[in-house]
């Protein structure tokens, strides 16, 4: 192959090179665009007011009507639901702290009533009882109910399983409450 070839294939490349630059600056010219000032679109949102958590939890209670809930639930039931609790609390009448504190005889007992465990100040600084009421809205989601609490359960969201769960505490009790 003599120089005078390459210098063909190298022009060659040269001028699909400066075509195609070319059209693209041409393209430009011919359908030119404005861009926005701010890339993106105006989403219009509703502003909507959100309750404190001693409102909302207030609020609750109130929207529950507690007998109800509790005629949802069955022992049977509770006792399989708290196989999820189990992992963290003893459910037996002497059984000794683990993770979380031991849960009989809750019903009904002062939140953060037992001696030998470490509450976080948040649980020790509740100041209430372990009504249904109160079980109900802490079983929803514990660290929305009582903020600050170290306990890391998401929660339980079906109504019957809370009711069940409920239930089957309050049976594990040297004297249970009467049901509302």
């Amino acid at each position: 192959m003599d120089s005078f070839e390459l210098n063909k294939i190298i022009a060659a490349i040269l001028m699909v090179a400066l075509l195609i630059i070319g059209i693209g600056k041409l393209s430009n010219v011919i359908f030119h665009v404005e861009k926005p000032e701010t890339p993106g679109y105006s989403v219009e949102v509703e502003q909507t007011t959100v309750a404190s958590s001693e409102t909302s939890s207030q609020a609750t209670e109130d929207k529950i009507d507690i007998a109800a809930l509790i005629a949802m639930g069955d022992i049977a039931t509770g006792e399989k639901v708290f196989k999820k609790c189990a992992a963290c609390h003893s459910i037996v009448k002497g059984g000794k702290n683990n993770i979380g504190p031991a849960l009989y005889n809750v019903v009904g007992r002062d939140v953060g009533a037992v001696s030998d465990y470490k509450y976080s100040k948040a649980l020790a600084a509740y100041g209430k009882a372990w009504t249904f009421e109160e079980l109900n809205g802490y079983l929803v989601k514990p660290a929305k109910w009582i903020k600050g609490t170290k306990m890391a359960f998401a929660g339980l969201r079906k109504e019957k399983d809370r009711a069940s769960v409920i239930l089957y505490l309050n049976q594990n009790s040297d004297n249970p409450l009467p049901l509302p």
